[in-house]
């Protein structure tokens, strides 16, 4: 397949390298965009005088239209900005915001984003400015001295932070921010779409809670937010903020020059058990044959161990290919450096001076890096937004390569088999859900220690508020007292308690065993199925081997673990309907949405090879059962639509059909597979009758299954897709095979589910 929706072909460093692979057939698919000049508009003169000096003195005349647009925008009301990588998204909010604090001597503004180095990234820029003697920015993150703390709080005039940082160690302390919140007038929240799902949702609770004290304080502060590009920036703007009016600028004005997409499967191995080579390995020896042409490369990588492995792979390219003299010029850039490491290879890649790092999606975001031939992408990143993100690195101020190497799993090889639908694709909607019970009463405690809340702060945390602060004191978590609801009293504060990343408070410890570091948490109701004894346990990209689980303690201790395997729990698993929500017909099964209660009891768990998948041994665990409720799908199956199917095929094809969907519900939302369960059953006790269940993965739910429900027959075309269109005989992990699976992928049957799927879409209206 190969098509045109752009620029013309022409002689380009990498031109033998994609036709070798064309002709081989590991180029499955080829786009071409086109070239954009740059729309631009004059520095308007009602900037500070300053602010233009400083501008023009870096050689900015003239900005770009999305630029410019904002700036107007920013004067009116909230604003989000969707414009692509490398647009200069940052000039959308800084010259707003610094306008107003050098106007205002008193003013503040307030900068929030995902990572440490966009925040040092941020602060670099502002600094090179030159506007010191007005505008004083300073990083305030968990790396700032405690000895600096103070004299920040009290003389800066723009802070740099993360969400975490804001929701444990600025809002509980408001009264040391009282210079800041009775003065804020600008709060920036820069790649909002990283804001999704538990996090997402965690984030909106915290951003209600700053607009509630900036109010307690006397500011209405302006938010001004930016993305990639999504399809619903709006819809999430509204929701983080809780406010209504944004406007959208997504026209990007900025310059590109065209750039060529390549869709890359590495060749198939054992077409029978659906196996292919490595997509690491594919992924590093196209990195050398681009680097060795001279392309200025970024591979990104899902791991950290994948970051390192495919990085010596492509030295050791380079050497075989008798471009040894680049293979020190090839370097991996993760989590886990120290930041004077990340900030020299940064350097290095924004000079030049480097041909090519391979990264995690640390580099996804907005740091600088400089002009980039091609971008590389080894196996799918979790959302076409991301994809595109990574893409945008390459052909800013050249022509440029951005490729898309599949992996074996099923979404990468649906999109290899649908190239055509994959590049056409649009991106996904960004789902959180700020009242997910668990998540939003949590937060209600840590806003109730901020100050008393009543009845009237439904103006920022919704018209349910009352029942849920008449829930929290009937659980004895708040008392009232003329209508204020305060926090019971209790040794820490609730912010302290509740972790970002973390559907619920009741969660588990990762302690790395060799010094004792808290590397993360996971909710209860997840901890047995993926923190057992003996699992191997996947953090930030990098894998741990657990050493211990201890109950009491709620901690698991972990090791670092290099092993060529990896584990699946054995589950046994029971959803319970709580309560229906909504229900409609569709495509021949009745369909439902509401709350179910998942009761998980891990049984067991199994090693397999990473190289092949094959089973090394079972080993039994005994651990206690786990409930949590949550948002979930169900469909019941009747007898027509099983009128004369194999008895004895059933469960195995209702087993088959929902791992599909589960693998393809990430196409209409932007989740993971791991955020989601699901049960199938060929006799449910409420339903009476065969049922499959789809449900959130984390307790209380954060709006998946809800997009399941609105989009069930887009879900079944595409899991009938994925199923009838995979070239394995009977199940592989390009199809129905679950890597997360607790029955150990059994009992499944590949044909009966493709014919369960075809038979519903038959009776498509």
């Amino acid at each position: 397949m190969s098509r045109t929706i752009g620029i013309t072909r022409e002689i380009e460093p990498w031109s033998t390298l994609l036709d070798q692979a064309r002709t081989d057939g590991r180029l499955v698919g080829e786009a071409f965009e086109f070239a954009r000049d740059a729309r631009v508009a004059e520095l308007p003169d009602d900037l500070h005088p300053d602010l233009l000096d400083a501008l023009r003195a870096t050689g900015i005349e003239r900005l770009y239209s999305h630029q410019a647009q904002a700036l107007d925008a920013a004067a009116d009301g909230p604003v989000i900005v969707t414009t692509g990588t490398a647009s200069g998204k940052s000039l959308c909010f800084n010259l707003p915001t610094l306008d107003v604090l050098m106007r205002d001597p008193l003013a503040r503004a307030l900068y929030l984003y995902p990572t440490k180095a966009l925040a040092q990234d941020q602060a670099r820029a502002i600094n090179s400015l030159g506007l010191a003697r007005s505008i004083r920015p300073a990083i305030y993150d968990g790396d700032t001295p405690r000895e600096s703390r103070a004299e920040i709080r009290k003389r800066s005039n723009l802070i740099f932070t993360n969400p975490d940082m804001l929701h444990v160690g600025i809002l509980p302390h408001h009264d040391n921010w009282a210079a800041l919140l009775s003065n804020l007038a600008v709060v920036v929240v820069d790649e909002a779409h990283t804001y999704r799902g538990v996090f997402g949702s965690h984030v909106a609770n915290v951003l209600l809670r700053l607009r509630r004290l900036a109010a307690a304080y006397g500011t209405t502060p302006r938010f001004l937010l930016t993305s990639a590009t999504i399809a619903n920036p709006v819809e999430l703007a509204e929701r983080l903020t809780g406010l209504e009016g944004f406007t959208l600028i997504d026209q990007d004005g900025s310059p590109s020059s065209g750039r060529r997409i390549a869709v890359w499967n590495p060749p198939s191995t054992d077409e029978i058990l659906g196996l292919r080579r490595s997509a690491l390995g594919e992924g590093a020896e196209l990195l050398a044959e681009l680097v060795a042409c001279g392309a200025r490369t970024i591979c990104f990588v899902r791991s950290r161990r994948g970051v390192e492995l495919v990085t010596r792979i492509a030295r050791d390219e380079l050497e075989r290919l008798g471009a040894g003299e680049l293979a020190d010029l090839v370097m991996p850039y993760r989590a886990g450096y120290t930041p004077q490491q990340r900030r020299e290879i940064e350097a290095q890649l924004s000079s030049g001076e480097l041909r090519a790092v391979v990264t995690t999606d640390a580099l996804e975001l907005g740091i600088d890096v400089g002009t980039l031939d091609a971008a590389v992408v080894v196996t799918f990143p979790g959302t076409i937004a991301s994809l595109r993100q990574m893409w945008g690195r390459a052909g800013r101020r050249r022509r440029g390569l951005a490729v898309y190497v599949a992996g074996m799993d099923a979404l990468d090889q649906f999109f290899a088999r649908h190239t055509d639908d994959f590049l056409d694709r649009g991106v996904e909607s960004a789902i959180l859900d700020h009242e997910s019970e668990e998540i939003h009463l949590a937060h209600l405690l840590c806003a109730a220690h901020e100050g008393p809340l009543t009845e009237d702060d439904a103006e920022f945390f919704g018209p349910r508020t009352l029942a849920y602060l008449e829930r929290l004191e009937g659980l004895g978590e708040l008392r009232q007292r003329d209508g204020r609801f305060v926090l019971r009293a209790r040794e820490r504060y609730p912010a302290a308690e509740v972790s970002l990343r973390s559907a619920s408070p009741d969660a588990y410890a990762i302690v790395e065993a060799q010094n004792g570091e808290v590397i993360g948490t996971t909710e209860a109701a997840r901890a047995f199925s993926t923190l057992h004894p003996g699992a191997v346990y996947l953090h930030l990209g990098r894998s741990f081997h657990v050493r211990d689980l201890d109950l009491d303690a709620r901690r698991a201790l972990v090791e670092p673990f290099e092993e060529d395997w990896y584990t699946q729990p054995k589950r046994e698993t029971d959803t319970q309907i709580e309560r229906l929500l909504d229900r409609r017909e569709a495509l021949g099964v009745t369909l439902s949405f509401g709350r179910v209660l998942v009761t998980d009891t891990v049984l067991a768990y199994q090693r397999r090879r990473l190289s092949d998948h094959t089973e090394i041994d079972l080993t039994a665990l005994e651990l206690p059962s786990t409930r949590f409720a949550t948002q979930a799908i169900w469909f019941e199956l009747d007898g027509a639509l099983l009128d004369g199917f194999p008895v004895d095929l059933l469960l195995g094809s209702l087993h088959a059909a929902e791992h599909a969907q589960i693998a393809v519900l990430p196409l209409l939302a932007m989740c993971d597979r791991w955020d989601i369960g699901g049960l199938s059953t060929n006799a449910h006790p409420q339903t009476g009758g065969p049922t499959i269940f789809i449900h959130d993965g984390h307790p209380g739910g954060v709006g998946i299954t809800r997009i399941a429900f609105a989009r069930f027959e887009e879900l079944v075309t595409d899991a009938h897709r994925l199923i009838a269109e995979c070239p394995c005989r009977d199940g592989c992990p390009s199809c129905v095979q679950s890597p997360k699976c607790g029955n150990l992928n059994e009992p499944l049957s590949k044909a009966g589910a493709g014919e369960l799927l075809e038979r519903m879409l038959s009776r498509a209206g």
